[in-house]
Formats: structure tokens, sequence, C-alpha cells
């Protein structure tokens, strides 16, 4: 056998069903800069889908436990859940910063510089999650309160959101480190983490809200005492794994954590833009949430279980947006536009596809999934209408997601930032408002404006992204 025929063998061998499966969740030193796009979609998207499943999970069994609590404590969840975003955001912005910036230099065959990058992306996060967390726990109560929690509501949930915002440093960590992984390829580290995390928030939630064996019954408190907990394990893994020698692709030795003034502030300029995308893409969930609560205790929490269950679906979509952006960052890095390009297409398709399917089935059963959280017949016509109704454009949803992860994996976290204030803040929020009250459509309007966003979004985003300016981003 020749060279050339026996290298083709072992490629083909390395690409049957079952060894890329276990690529997927084992981890792999594949080079993503050659070779099958589907195939290294497959391996980078696996864990991350899964991984982004597993961070929805943390909101969807809260929500299952404290709707026994009744409808004030879905409550409360839902709307810490709205501030909570902002956390999101933040993390997210400055995991974006990480994947971007490691996936770059990893495409380059900069190893120190991928290192260097995350050294630096921990010292940020150190500093924002000490701000966030002092400043939501002193203004919990006025937080609530520009929310339009009913008084009740105010004095039941906040030790639940002061618990929630004093420790978010592990909210911040666990999006922070993951996105180092992301960024590296090792994507099925980052899988590992939610795991442990989500199995101890799932053991401990039952038995901090109710009281089971010898746990104290701290009711919605409980969960965020378990969740806290859970997180907390989660990084723990996460940053043992990032800092023992020989983890895998990325090594960070003794060297990598001097100080580079003109790398923390290369990092700051580039995950600012990436929080700022965010904060305005989440705060319009706020927005919204104000127009919901217009309508009352029961609409906001028929809204949040709607809302509940539409994230933990669309998430794994974000999962194989993700490893499009980790494409997209290396494949630029290693001087190959055009496989970036070709990575984004194919993600979107399947993306858009996967999460039609799912629209489908919320449209037909939403009443089988809204029985899971609440018998309530109020709270469930309020889930079941906002299922219905958001459904119809999740198809819309896969594609835009993909398109704006793009962006950010290029480093071009500015066209997706203004492509987010334009359509939340100047046309998504005012029509929910327009639709509910004007139109007399109550919550359904404000369903209804999110379809349309949410669609518009991702035809702007895809038509933006065509004209090509990302390839040229400098990271």
């Amino acid at each position: 056998m020749s060279f050339n025929a026996e290298s083709a063998s072992l490629a083909a061998e390395k690409n049957t069903f079952f060894s890329v499966l276990r690529e997927a969740f084992v981890g792999t030193e594949r080079d993503f800069t050659r070779g099958s796009i589907p195939v290294a979609l497959i391996i980078l998207a696996i864990p991350m889908i899964l991984e982004m499943s597993m961070e929805a999970l943390f909101a969807i069994v809260d929500t299952f436990f404290v709707a026994k609590l009744g409808a004030a404590s879905v409550a409360v969840v839902g709307l810490t859940e709205s501030v909570l975003a902002l956390i999101y955001a933040v993390a997210v912005g400055l995991s974006i910063g990480a994947t971007a910036t490691v996936a770059r230099r990893v495409g380059e065959k900069d190893m120190d510089g991928a290192a260097r990058a995350a050294t630096h992306v921990i010292y940020l996060g150190l500093l924002v999650s000490a701000a966030m967390g002092i400043a939501g726990v002193i203004f919990a109560r006025q937080i609530f309160g520009l929310l339009g929690a009913e008084p009740d509501v105010i004095e039941l949930g906040l030790p639940f959101m002061r618990i929630m915002f004093g420790t978010n440093a592990v909210i911040l960590f666990l999006f922070l480190l993951n996105g180092i992984f992301r960024g590296a390829g090792d994507a099925a580290i980052a899988l590992r983490v939610l795991i442990i995390a989500n199995g101890l928030n799932i053991v401990l939630d039952p038995l901090f809200i109710f009281g089971i064996w010898i746990f104290p019954e701290w009711g919605v408190t409980g969960a965020a005492v378990a969740t806290v907990i859970g997180r907390s394990a989660g990084v723990a893994f996460a940053a043992w794994t990032l800092l023992r020698p020989g983890n895998g692709r990325l090594e960070i030795r003794a060297e990598h954590w001097r100080f580079d003034p003109t790398l923390l502030v290369a990092l700051v300029r580039l995950s600012g833009t990436a929080v700022l995308q965010f904060l305005i893409a989440t705060l319009s969930w706020s927005g919204l949430v104000r127009v919901v609560a217009g309508f009352g205790t029961v609409a906001i929490a028929g809204y949040q279980i709607g809302l509940r269950v539409i994230i933990f679906v669309i998430l794994p979509a974000v999962g194989l947006a993700n490893a499009a952006a980790t494409l997209v960052g290396q494949n630029l890095g290693a001087g190959q536009p055009e496989r970036a390009e070709r990575s984004v297409w194919t993600a979107a398709i399947l993306n858009a596809v996967l999460l039609g399917l799912a629209g489908i089935f919320f449209i037909v059963f939403p009443e089988l999934v809204v029985s899971i959280f609440t018998t309530d017949p109020e709270v469930s016509r309020y889930a079941i209408d906002c299922l219905r109704i958001v459904g119809y454009g999740y198809a819309f949803y896969g594609l835009g997601m993909v398109m704006e992860s793009s962006f950010n994996g290029a480093g071009d976290t500015l066209t997706p930032t203004y492509l987010n204030f334009v359509i939340f803040w100047l046309f998504e929020i005012p029509l929910a408002y327009v639709l509910a009250y004007h139109f007399e459509m109550g919550p359904q309007g404000v369903f209804w404006a999110i379809t349309i966003a949410f669609s518009a979004l991702a035809v702007a985003s895809a038509l933006v992204f065509r004209r090509g300016k990302w390839k040229q981003q400098v990271v």
C-alpha cells in the first residue's frame, strides 16, 4: 500500500461514526483547520450542545421544584433569573473574548499566546465578579421594585436574589473557563464541568427546598443554595483541569501569569463590546417582563415557565453556534477564511432544521410540556400561549444564533451589538407594548413581538454576514 493510500485509509477510519462520537465525548487532538467540516462540527457541537442543555437545566430544575410552592415562588425565580441574565450577559461576553482570542492563537499554532490570554481572562473575571456581587446584594430590593414585583414577592425573593448575586463569581467562571476550553477545541472538558454542576443541583434542590432528611426547609431560598453549591463544584473541577500540568491542548505555566497590561486592554476592548452586546439582548428580556408584569403575578409565572422551556431548547442550539464560532476563530487564525465561511453556513442550515422541528413540537403539543411544571389552569394558559406563539419562529432563531456567534468567533463583536440594539430596543419592546396594550392582545402581544423580532434579527444577520467584512477582523 502506498503512503498516500495508507494516509487516506487512516483518515477514513478516524472519521467512522463511532470514532467521531468517541472524540466528541472523550476529547480530541484533531486539527480543526483541516479535514471534514461536518466531522469537525460534530466533534465540537455534541459536547457543546449537551453543555448548553446542562446550563439550561439549572433554571428548569429550579422552576420544576419551586413550582410546587406556588405562583409567588415561581415569580421570584423568574424575576431573579431575568436580572441574573445581566450576569449571564457579562459572563457570555467575557467568554466570547476568551474563545475568540484563544481560538485565534490556537489556529496560529501560538499555544503560549493562547495560555497568556487564558490567564488574563481570569484576571478580568475576578475584578468584574466582585463589582457585580457588591451591587446586586446592596440593591436587591430596588431591583425587584423596578421589575414591578408585588410586595409579597419582594419579601419572599430577597434572600434568593442576594445569594445568587453575592455568589455570581461561580456563574461567571463557569462560562469563562468553559469559554477557554471551547477556544482551544477542548469542548468535552466543558461538558464534564456542567455534568458535575447539574448533578449536584438536581440532588440538592429538593433537599434544601422541602427540608428532606437532615436538610433545612428553606423553600425558594433553598433553590439558590443548591444551585450555588452545584456551580461551585463545577468551577473547582474546571479550574483544576485547566491549571494542572498536561491537561490537554492548553497548558498554563508560571510565566503565563505575568501581567501584561496591553493584553488585558485588548481583552477588555473585545470582551467589553461582547458584554454590551449581550446586555442589550438580555436587558430586553427584563423589559419584556416589565410589560408582562402589568397583567399580574399569574401572567408572570406563566411567562416564566414558557420562557424557561424555550431557553432550555434554544441553548443546545447555542452549543452548535458556539462550535461554528470556534471553527471561525481557528480557521481565520490559520489563514483560511473561506473554510471558516463554509463552516458557518453548514452549522446555520443544521441549526435551523433542528430548531424548526422543536418549534413544530411546541406548536402541536404545548400542553404536554407545560403540564410537567404546573397544574394551575391560569398559569398554564399563559405558558401554553408563550410556547405555541414563540415556536413559530424557531427555525429563524437557529439561523440567527449561528450568524451572531460567528461574528463573535471572528472577533467582530460590534456588528451583532448594533443589530441587537436596533432589533430588540428600537423594534421588539415598543412592538410588545403596542400589541399588548394598544391592540389589547395582552401577554400574547408580547409573545408575538418575540417571534417577529428574532425572525427579523436572523434575516438581518444573514444579510450582513454575506458581505464578508468579518473576515478581515484582527484579534
